[in-house]
């Protein structure tokens, strides 16, 4: 069963903006804190961007100002809008719950989505 589903990502150019957008199941959406992390070559994950269920707000030092995370309670779904995207952004990006699921006492983890910042 499929949990995560996150789209939107591709190749842009610097300065350029994107929409991610991630599906989550209603079992863990509802009541759970939603972030999005990611994951640059040669890079360990990182924790980008955070929205409470109640809609508390936080963001890692380098993208704040420039990604607004949001959440939809109807759709079950959790959002990153990018703006002003540097090549430094370019990632794969995922979306979790925060901290992310672990499922039968693993660490769950959908596909991702891949994010190129090049001219």
């Amino acid at each position: 069963q499929v949990h995560l589903v996150e789209s939107g990502g591709g190749l842009v150019q610097p300065g350029g903006s994107l929409r991610l957008s991630c599906v989550v199941s209603e079992y863990f959406f509802k009541s759970n804190s939603m972030a999005w992390y990611r994951q640059a070559p040669g890079k360990q994950r990182e924790l980008v961007a955070l929205i409470s269920s109640d809609g508390r707000t936080n963001y890692v030092e380098s993208v704040k100002g420039r990604f607004n995370i949001f959440r939809d309670n109807v759709q079950n779904t959790v959002h990153l809008q990018m703006n002003s995207l540097k090549p430094d952004d370019t990632a794969v990006y995922y979306c979790n719950t925060n901290p992310w699921l672990h499922i039968n006492g693993a660490p769950y983890w959908g596909s991702g989505t891949q994010v190129t910042v090049s001219s």
